[in-house]
């Protein structure tokens, strides 16, 4: 910091002392009991510009002082702006050490997926080259594939959720169709498993975006047919209250504990059914209620060890007046 740069934010004063000094100046001409006397008047002006000096010294090593100690945490402002700019800066450091936290949580976070995916994607290849070698069995082969186009999607949906907005169309569409879909594009591992499933309704309108819908529910398509055994069933129904409208999605399989189960949409969760159950990763329940979330809708899960799970999809009722419009238009 320069004297002379110091001066420039000094102006005020100077200019408050020259104006005060010109006041005096004025009052002691005007003055009729007395003459002008020059003596008098530069002996004060000398005494004063040397206190306006001192001031200006004293105030200026003040600031350097100031200036020394701003590393500090502790120091004292000189003047309101400088308190006022002081709390401002110590928020914008607040809010940067927080922006800084979240992306470093959000680095760890996406290292920990991609580690994890590279794990799981491992097996099915793995399995596929056993195959290869030993007399590939199509239905083992589908079931693998299924596996690798599972933990892709899981991959490609968990770079999209940052750029969610952009990737997203928000219409009514039947969820019911698209869990029809999802349970055809499962047929073989139905089959394999010889588990039955049972959808009791024929159609629920709701508004989503049909693709990333059709990823939750496969999620929890895929989730139940892991957990269920052999001969097992899954059910598909909806409900409809006045608030909202719901699909549900129950197996009777082995269920999750009741200490896991408020846990198991977090990222990389995967409790004592995970460890029991090596190629489970964590991320598809928690994909699934992330999108979910920036879609409007969230899930809800109850579930009893060793006799069932339920998984329920909560849509609120329609509430766009332009797709209200637009059905009466078409009708």
């Amino acid at each position: 910091m320069t004297f002379l740069r110091y001066l420039s934010y000094e102006k005020p004063y100077i200019y408050l002392y020259l104006t005060c000094f010109l006041v005096s100046a004025a009052v002691f001409y005007t003055d009729s009991n007395g003459g002008w006397a020059w003596g008098t008047f530069f002996y004060a002006f000398t005494l004063t510009s040397m206190l306006l000096i001192g001031f200006i010294l004293f105030r200026y090593q003040q600031n350097l002082r100031v200036a020394r100690q701003m590393k500090n945490v502790t120091y004292d402002s000189l003047s309101l702006e400088g308190e006022l700019a002081k709390l401002y800066i110590d928020e914008l450091n607040r809010e940067h050490i927080h922006e800084m936290n979240r992306l470093h949580e959000k680095q760890e976070e996406h290292y920990d997926f991609i580690v994890s995916w590279f794990h799981e994607i491992k097996t099915p290849i793995a399995v596929l080259h056993l195959l290869q070698q030993t007399g590939m069995n199509a239905d083992s082969l589908r079931e693998e594939i299924t596996k690798i186009e599972n933990y892709v999607d899981q991959a490609l949906y968990y770079a999209k959720l940052d750029s969610f907005n952009q990737d997203y169309d928000i219409q009514n569409c039947d969820v019911i169709q698209i869990s029809k879909e999802v349970v055809k594009s499962h047929s073989k591992t139905f089959f394999s498993k010889k588990i039955r499933i049972d959808i009791q309704v024929d159609s629920l309108e709701v508004q989503s975006d049909p693709k990333w819908l059709q990823f939750i529910v496969n999620q929890l398509v895929t989730n139940s047919l892991k957990y269920t055994d052999n001969g097992g069933e899954i059910t598909i129904s909806a409900c409809k209250t006045l608030q909202e409208k719901q699909l549900i999605i129950q197996d009777n399989g082995i269920g999750i504990s009741e200490k896991d189960l408020p846990r198991i949409f977090n990222r990389g969760f995967t409790g004592e059914t995970g460890r029991t159950h090596t190629n489970s990763t964590g991320m598809g329940l928690y994909l699934s209620q992330q999108l979910s979330n920036k879609l409007g809708h969230f899930i809800s899960c109850t579930s009893k060890v060793g006799e069932f799970t339920e998984f329920i999809i909560h849509f609120p009722i329609d509430s766009d007046p332009y797709l209200v419009l637009q059905k009466t238009h078409d009708e």
